[in-house]
């Protein structure tokens, strides 16, 4: 049991997030012509029905990134950047439903891509069995494949999960290599949902600065 002074705990705590919501409200933002398109890739991570619209997690405010990230997602087709999507794909069999309940199954309409994407396209799909998307072989291939990347925009959900993981592994897996590559967060195209305790709002601000912590570039938003 942790051994922490409850009123101490809290008093210190509203001081450190009122210093994180300032660092944040003042997050630069980012144009994409700054951006090589031959060297970036987008990364969208989760922008499934099981999260936005369907079944037992499924978010308001996953649904509300929907535009943003479409819009991303038309922008970087039109400058001619590889995209890759992210979507969890699980048996019945998953491990992973004794922590979070059951979602994605696979062949069922909760796994697929929200619509919206669907008709954008131009996308590599690869489906995930866990909440760290970077340790599938299709993306380790791909990755192998796309050696001249060396800037990945990534978005979509959950901030403090899935996209946390996949954008802090990634950037410590270049780091191993001492290869400077930029890892980037778009505040504005990210988040989370509400369950209980896991209050969106504050996870995903915890989740940003987490990021920022270890060396993810997050910004407010990428401007066309």
């Amino acid at each position: 049991m942790l051994d922490i002074d409850r009123k101490d705990f809290i008093e210190k705590s509203t001081s450190a997030m009122d210093e994180i919501l300032e660092t944040l409200r003042n997050l630069p933002s980012l144009r994409m012509e700054e951006l090589e398109p031959d060297r970036t890739a987008l990364v969208i991570v989760d922008m499934i029905n099981a999260f936005a619209r369907q079944g037992y997690l499924k978010s308001p405010q996953v649904e509300a990134l929907i535009p943003r990230i479409a819009g991303l997602l038309s922008l970087c087709g039109k400058r001619g950047m590889p995209v890759i999507a992210f979507g969890d794909c699980h048996t019945m069999e998953s491990p992973e439903f004794d922590t979070y309940p059951e979602h994605g199954l696979t062949g069922t309409s909760e796994s697929e891509m929200v619509d919206e994407l669907k008709k954008i396209g131009g996308y590599t799909l690869i489906p995930k069995n866990s909440t760290n998307g970077f340790l599938e072989n299709k993306f380790q291939t791909w990755l192998k494949e796309h050696s001249h990347i060396n800037t990945f925009i990534v978005v979509g959900d959950c901030t403090d999960i899935c996209v946390e993981q996949f954008a802090k592994t990634l950037k410590a897996f270049f780091n191993m290599l001492n290869k400077k590559v930029r890892v980037i967060v778009p505040a504005d195209a990210v988040d989370t949902f509400d369950l209980g305790a896991h209050y969106a709002e504050f996870m995903n601000v915890v989740a940003l600065y987490g990021m920022m912590g270890g060396g993810v570039e997050v910004v407010g938003t990428i401007q066309g």
